[in-house]
């Protein structure tokens, strides 16, 4: 039994490593090299995302209620210096609640929610906003995430990082074979981003303390955003 999921795991593991290789019609004179790159960066902007909601007895009340404690989340931004129409909506909804608690399901009231996404440079900025909110007991959720805004830049590099790695690969095959590598007749690209789902946090009451202390954030250096790339390319040989 051992034996047949042994060969199980080699048949699916050559399958995707095939699945990964493009086929190549490879003419002779030539020679078909791979490798990885990548380039790392400090992130340059952060996404807080954060959910509004409100609970009463009809839709409209659920309406008026959301609405007052989103305006209190425009002034928190504008109280820092941050235009509320720099921040994007990623949902709204009006749902009935329903207890369950009975085979019967009663209407016990509507719920309105909303989520919404700021994008900020500066990130001085995090604790205050993250804070006001948990203070203003608005924020239902809230998490940050950080990524790089000139993606496309470090996708370019880690691809010059690839590429130079299968030339260099290409090269040394080529000299022990008694040849020199050509021009480049054949390439393909993947890229890859360590870009991870935002999960949201549970709010958190606001504590008072004698002492302020600090924001969840303060003196920890933001996550490297990675981004790799898969270059195979196939060269003529001199």
């Amino acid at each position: 039994m051992k034996r047949i999921i042994l060969l199980l795991l080699l048949v699916l593991s050559a399958s995707l490593l095939a699945a990964q290789v493009p086929s190549v019609n490879a003419a002779p004179n030539t020679l078909f090299t791979g490798a990885d790159g990548k380039f790392e960066s400090a992130p340059d902007t952060v996404l807080v995302q954060f959910n509004v909601s409100a609970q009463a007895d009809n839709a409209k009340a659920a309406y008026d209620q959301a609405s007052k404690e989103t305006e209190q989340v425009r002034q928190i931004m504008r109280d820092n210096g941050i235009d509320p129409k720099t921040a994007q909506i990623n949902s709204y909804s009006i749902e009935p609640v329903y207890d369950w608690k009975t085979a019967k399901r009663k209407l016990i009231g509507y719920r309105a929610s909303t989520s919404v996404t700021l994008k900020l440079k500066d990130f001085a900025k995090i604790g205050p906003i993250t804070q006001q909110l948990a203070d203003a007991a608005v924020s239902e959720s809230q998490s940050i995430t950080y990524t790089l805004d000139t993606m496309d830049d470090a996708k370019s590099k880690a691809v010059a990082d690839a590429y130079r790695r299968a030339h260099d690969s290409a090269t040394a095959l080529a000299k022990a074979a008694g040849r020199t590598v050509g021009e480049l007749s054949y390439a393909s690209v993947d890229t890859f981003e360590n870009v991870r789902p935002m999960v949201p946090m549970p709010r958190v009451m606001a504590m008072k303390a004698e002492s302020s202390a600090p924001a969840p954030t303060e003196e920890f250096s933001p996550q490297t955003v990675t981004v790799t790339a898969h270059v195979n390319a196939l060269f003529t040989l001199k």
